[in-house]
């Protein structure tokens, strides 16, 4: 599964909320991003707009990682930040992480339960934002999609309403807003990210590949980026009491790889990169078929979009013209040349 930690994915490296520094009054990164208009505040914690600057390092980041996978030849899919409540059902999520997902509901009722909405509605807005009660939502109904928790997760279905796979498997290109229940004055843990991920779906052997493939040329970029690298073993955050055992095994099995770098917490590091092997676990649930009509093993490689852009703002600073003549090049010259010198430099 792609839940990078921080808890986020947090793992057992549990980072405090880095909004607030109680050693300090100095303004946290948080409050510096605001300040230069880079992130939005809506009012909501981990909910943020982006400005036109941030969103271009995205546009740019997106470009080297297209480059850093063109050999792979994949197939590029895009689908909503939402997708089919039954896919969400029978991909298991609710069983490991039900304090993260997200569902739609939508009014439901007749004339007489608008009306009663909206009376409800008014005495809500008579009272302070911090005051409100949700009584209003009494006859909200849950609709047939919910919140994407994985670029990945809409991925499987797909595929397996193909058929059998090829010989050769299949590689897919993704990306997609995602969603994750967890409020925080940590710029690098909002509540809605995009995640850009290559999906590995075929055997055992290819999936393996795929994933060390991926911890080199991951690596690569941020080395490019002139980012400090560091991979570690990691586990997801499982909720309850079973959650450690589960943890505990993904970790022996090493199942979770992350590549971790400071951006907001100064005392931690955040997981901005995901490895990720899923054994057989996605290909029981659609019936991934293998040519041979093996059970199909799946993989995948997270790049969380927002948190590499954030930690390019915490290494080279709030202004990207004043950043390393290389990174810049890099993101606004020539990326496929230098990605393509990289990758053989590196034999990756």
């Amino acid at each position: 599964m792609n839940t990078m930690t921080d808890t986020a994915v947090l793992e057992h490296r549990v980072e405090a909320d880095a909004g607030t520094d109680a050693r300090s009054d100095a303004p946290t990164f948080r409050d510096e991003l605001l300040a230069a208009g880079l992130l939005i505040d809506t009012g909501e914690n981990g909910l943020y707009g982006r400005s036109q600057v941030f969103e271009d390092v995205i546009d740019r980041l997106n470009a080297a990682i297209t480059h850093l996978g063109a050999d792979q030849a994949p197939e590029f899919l895009r689908f909503p930040p939402a997708m089919r409540r039954t896919d969400f059902e029978d991909s298991e999520y609710l069983k490991s992480f039900p304090n993260l997902a997200g569902t739609i509901h939508s009014f439901c009722g007749n004339d007489s339960g608008h009306q009663r909405l909206l009376r409800c509605l008014d005495d809500a807005m008579d009272r302070s934002d911090d005051d409100r009660d949700d009584e209003w939502m009494a006859q909200q109904k849950p609709t047939r999609v919910v919140l994407t928790p994985a670029a990945c997760y809409p991925v499987y279905p797909v595929i397996a309403r193909r058929g059998p796979l090829p010989e050769a498997g299949r590689t897919i290109d993704v990306m997609s807003y995602c969603f994750r229940h967890e409020p925080s004055l940590d710029p690098a843990r909002m509540q809605m990210f995009r995640q850009r991920e290559y999906v590995r779906i075929g055997t055992p052997e290819q999936v393996m590949a795929f994933r060390q493939m991926w911890i080199e040329r991951g690596s690569l970029l941020v080395s490019l980026l002139q980012l400090p690298v560091e991979v570690d073993l990691a586990n997801d955050p499982f909720f309850g009491r079973g959650g450690k055992i589960v943890a505990d095994s993904q970790r022996a099995q090493a199942l979770k790889f992350e590549l971790l770098i400071q951006v907001a917490n100064p005392d931690g590091k955040t997981a901005c990169l995901s490895f990720n092997y899923h054994m057989e676990h996605f290909g029981a649930i659609w019936k991934l078929e293998c040519a041979d009509g093996a059970v199909a093993h799946t993989g995948c490689v997270g790049f969380g979009m927002e948190r590499i852009t954030l930690a390019l703002f915490r290494h080279h600073g709030l202004d990207v013209n004043a950043w390393p003549d290389d990174v810049r090049a890099l993101l606004w010259g020539d990326t496929e040349a230098r990605v393509a010198r990289g990758l053989a430099g590196a034999g990756a």
